[in-house]
């Protein structure tokens, strides 16, 4: 029996990410900034820019793409992320289609099937449609152009690894892996899919969502002066899970269980709390050196994870940022960043994207309801998929893979650091042969003696 909370990331951001903010992106790249609030509009004589304009860079964030060549899609894991990559991915343009469907079960892959016949009337042939652990390789092998990566996260690496070596460009949805074996392959990949003038984006959507694109523009135009730390949150109600039914294997069941199982998820602090360390990550431009971390498992029914994470990052700089994420009933929930600088603050709490001066005054705001007079388009798991296909498109390469990596190297950081209760640095978990692919992956059975809740501290 499957059950879920209430808060899930889409109804998040329709609820509270998006709402009470104050300045648009406008067509073309242009920047349309709306402001009521003290202080204005217009910049202050005294900032000074942390990176200069056209060094950093920023999405194109347009109702739809543009026209041009068509694209044939394949989706590689068909649950309810990969469903809504594909229906994104639709949504975002003219002229591109889905041809090929794969996953591991193939009421997942009919089901999906079943969905874009009705909805699009897209007809996937039983040909093109592909089960089992290698169904990646069909579907890529299938002729496509552009692969939808939303396998359980563990096997995102590989199916990406094999993906750039044939050449095709990816979405890939995060987090983009769950271990350092995972991180390096997906870096090594990264260089390739570069070298290779591919289009790789990935599924950390704040990057494509207009509140955060004009909020990091500010930041690097010196609204809050030097990043001197921060702290990021998700604190939730319980996640979805799945009892096991009689009928199913260890590996079925883990697998259509897979955001309780630490190998296939790599946990809450890796699969979900990467979004908010990847912002900070993202605005700062800097790695964690170390991480000291705690958690524990409270009230969780299935799987091996824990309930609850508390990390120290110290940064390569020497600033430090929190990191707290919690997935338990009844507890207060926060879902935000907030950075700190020497001249200001910003922060995404309470349904607002501020910036405030050292005695608290908010300075800057970003609207939505402005956004949404002024674009059609507001939902950033599409936009994702805009920015995709106009790359394509433009013939303008892009490669988010290496840097969502950082965010998600240093969610696992926190997370091995709060399994054993150890400092860890940057260098020794990028280096560790750490990985959490079952060593006896099959459709049956597995020794699930393996699969236990990490205890922190000696074992003495």
């Amino acid at each position: 029996m499957k059950k879920a909370n209430q808060i899930s990331r889409r109804s998040f951001l329709k609820s509270s990410a998006m709402a009470g903010a104050l300045g648009v992106v406008g067509a073309g790249g242009a920047t349309s900034v709306l402001t009521s609030c003290a202080g204005g509009s217009g910049k202050d004589a005294k900032m000074k820019p942390l990176k200069e304009a056209g060094t950093y860079y920023i999405p194109d964030l347009v109702d739809m793409a543009s026209d041009g060549k068509e694209l044939k899609a394949g989706v590689i894991g068909c649950g309810g992320r990969g469903s809504g990559a594909a229906f994104d991915f639709l949504n975002a343009a003219n002229g591109v289609t889905i041809v090929a469907l794969g996953d591991v079960f193939e009421d997942r892959v009919n089901s999906l099937a079943d969905k874009l016949k009705n909805d699009k009337n897209i007809d996937i042939p039983k040909e093109m449609r592909f089960v089992g652990f290698d169904a990646y390789k069909q579907v890529i092998d299938s002729g496509v152009d552009v692969v939808l990566i939303a396998t359980p996260p563990v096997f995102r690496p590989l199916h990406f690894q094999y993906a750039t070596e044939k050449s095709k460009h990816s979405f890939l949805e995060k987090p983009i892996c769950v271990d350092p074996v995972g991180y390096r392959t997906i870096m090594v990949a990264a260089k390739q899919a570069k070298a290779k003038n591919l289009c790789v984006i990935t599924g950390t959507q704040r990057h494509h969502q207009r509140n955060y694109v004009e909020s990091y523009k500010k930041i690097m135009e010196g609204a809050i002066g030097e990043i001197t730390g921060g702290v990021v949150y998700w604190n939730q109600s319980m996640l979805w899970y799945n009892e096991r039914q009689k009928n199913w294997s260890d590996c079925e069941w883990m697998i259509k269980d897979w955001v309780n199982w630490k190998w296939l998820s790599g946990d809450h602090i890796v699969e979900q709390h990467v979004h908010n360390i990847d912002v900070f990550t993202w605005f700062s431009g800097l790695k964690p050196a170390t991480a000291v971390g705690f958690g524990s498992r409270q009230r969780r029914l299935t799987g091996d994870q824990y309930d609850n994470f508390s990390i120290d990052f110290v940064m390569e700089n020497g600033i430090h940022l929190h990191s707290m994420c919690r997935q338990i009933d009844g507890c207060a929930n926060n879902v935000s960043e907030f950075i700190q600088g020497t001249n200001g603050s910003w922060s995404t709490a309470d349904g607002e994207t501020v910036i405030k001066d050292l005695a608290g005054n908010v300075v800057w705001k970003f609207d939505a309801e402005a956004e949404k007079t002024t674009f059609k388009q507001t939902n950033p798991y599409v936009l994702e998929h805009v920015n995709l296909v106009n790359c394509i498109r433009s013939n303008k390469p892009i490669e988010q893979a290496s840097e969502t990596a950082v965010s998600n190297m240093a969610a696992i950081m926190g997370r091995e650091s709060a399994y054993s209760g150890a400092k860890v640095t940057w260098e020794e978990m990028t280096a560790s042969p750490l990985d959490y692919t079952p060593k006896d992956l099959n459709m049956g059975k597995m020794d699930m003696s393996t699969y236990v809740v990490q205890v922190p501290g000696s074992k003495k």
